[in-house]
């Protein structure tokens, strides 16, 4: 079932794997013109453009008052959600708190012996915009996506969080979004989506105040205005299919690669999917439960397409060649699954997010665990990390100099800027030890 089928055996064989694997990143520009032009009618016309778009888009009778959520509604949407959905959650929530709550920097300073002082403030950002896609007209809420976002804005200490989703026709969100947003915390979240809400987020509206960061995932439109603002307002990361590397050896199960790849595939016909082992038999016998697993899936032609179009299988000689295969992948998920997982997690460089043995499936950390599920994709991982505390806050440098400090160094500091030509910054430090 696998589309590709390939042997690696050193780096003399990433090339031909390249080659395939690159289309997948070809960027989609088909929709930048109307992307760059929703984001100036959001510029210029602020509450206006976003209703018009969401009346043309999402709800035909959408009124300026329905644009924020009003507590009632959140209040509404407890009702709404199983006692024992709540409760899943809540423990959900507070795992991935936990996690990231070891991520914590702390400010800190040094004294320098000739006479400075120095060091590092780490403080949050003001404000911050999270997108959670509706997913199928909100029939299929993304709560994972407003967890995973929101709690590390939360840990950093960011204190103005709203959260933007599309509104579904009937002009509501669905109550698991509302009731995840409560348990969270937040009370700020508008009912708009797309470029025009992304737009919103970083120009402001006249109800939506401007952000400093945005973040979430969402569908090309989205992804194209986060990139086009890149440089105007902080952004997570510009997210791309999600994909997923599996390494099996003699002793891992099949029916679990399967069911694991085939949870990748069911997201997007160009998700990525690869099995890479040294047991040939593996192969076969994933295939065979690919195709069983396949039929039972309410989103099988997804899924199918995906791994017919961008699944693989990579026959390698050893593990060892697995990993300098995976390395050069930098895959977005990567399992490790096989005898002692533990014995190679030092040699993996390059992967988003590492799960390490049999049992250890990707969706307990898309969903539970504690990891942030927001993860570089398209190779990015050779230079990227995932969305984090980090992403939510700010290193801003300290420095405090007595004039002994400048006695001893100025003329080095004057010689230095003087090499560049700049005079003026030389003579900045010079007038500071020149005498009367």
């Amino acid at each position: 079932m696998f589309g590709r089928h390939f042997s690696y055996s050193s780096p003399h064989d990433w090339p031909q794997i390249k080659s395939w694997l690159i289309l997948r990143m070809k960027p989609d520009m088909s929709v930048e013109g109307s992307v760059r032009e929703i984001m100036t009618k959001l510029s210029t016309s602020g509450d206006q453009a976003l209703l018009e778009y969401t009346r043309l888009f999402d709800c035909e009778d959408f009124a300026l008052e329905d644009l924020r959520v009003t507590p009632d509604e959140i209040r509404q949407s407890l009702s709404l959600v199983p006692e024992e959905d709540l409760d899943i959650l809540s423990q959900a929530a507070e795992k991935i708190r936990a996690f990231h709550a070891g991520q914590m920097q702390k400010s800190w300073f040094t004294p320098d012996p000739d006479g400075a002082f120095l060091g590092q403030m780490v403080t949050p950002v003001a404000r911050a915009g999270l997108y959670v896609p509706g997913g199928r007209g909100g029939d299929t809420p993304l709560i994972s996506s407003l967890l995973m976002n929101a709690v590390p804005a939360l840990v950093a200490g960011v204190e103005s969080i709203c959260v933007v989703s599309p509104p579904r026709r009937d002009k509501t969100l669905n109550p698991c979004l509302l009731a995840t947003a409560h348990l969270l915390g937040l009370q700020e979240i508008y009912k708009c989506g797309s470029a025009w809400a992304v737009a919103a987020l970083a120009y402001g509206t006249e109800t939506i105040p401007k952000g400093d960061i945005i973040a979430g995932p969402g569908n090309i439109y989205v992804a194209t205005a986060k990139k086009l603002l890149m440089g105007q307002v902080g952004i997570d990361m510009i997210a791309g299919p999600s994909e997923l590397a599996v390494m099996g050896d003699a002793t891992a199960r099949p029916d679990f690669i399967a069911a694991d790849l085939l949870a990748q595939a069911e997201h997007d016909p160009l998700s990525g999917t690869y099995l890479i082992t040294d047991h040939a038999p593996l192969i076969q016998a994933t295939e065979k439960e690919l195709e069983n697993q396949v039929q039972k899936l309410p989103r099988q032609d997804t899924a199918r397409r995906s791994i017919e179009d961008w699944g693989a299988s990579f026959l390698v000689p050893d593990m060892y060649a697995g990993l300098d295969l995976i390395n050069s992948i930098a895959p977005e998920h990567f399992e490790l699954c096989i005898d002692d997982p533990w014995s190679m997690l030092a040699g993996i460089k390059n992967a988003g997010a590492v799960f390490l043995g049999n049992s250890s499936p990707e969706p307990v950390g898309d969903y539970f665990a504690g990891p942030n599920h927001v993860l570089p994709t398209l190779s990015t991982a050779r230079f990227s990390q995932a969305l984090s505390v980090h992403t939510f806050q700010k290193n801003i440098s300290i420095l405090s100099t007595n004039q002994g400090y400048l006695e001893k160094h100025a003329l080095k500091i004057a010689r230095l800027a003087r090499m560049e030509n700049l005079e003026a910054h030389a003579r900045s430090v010079e007038i500071r030890v020149q005498g009367d």
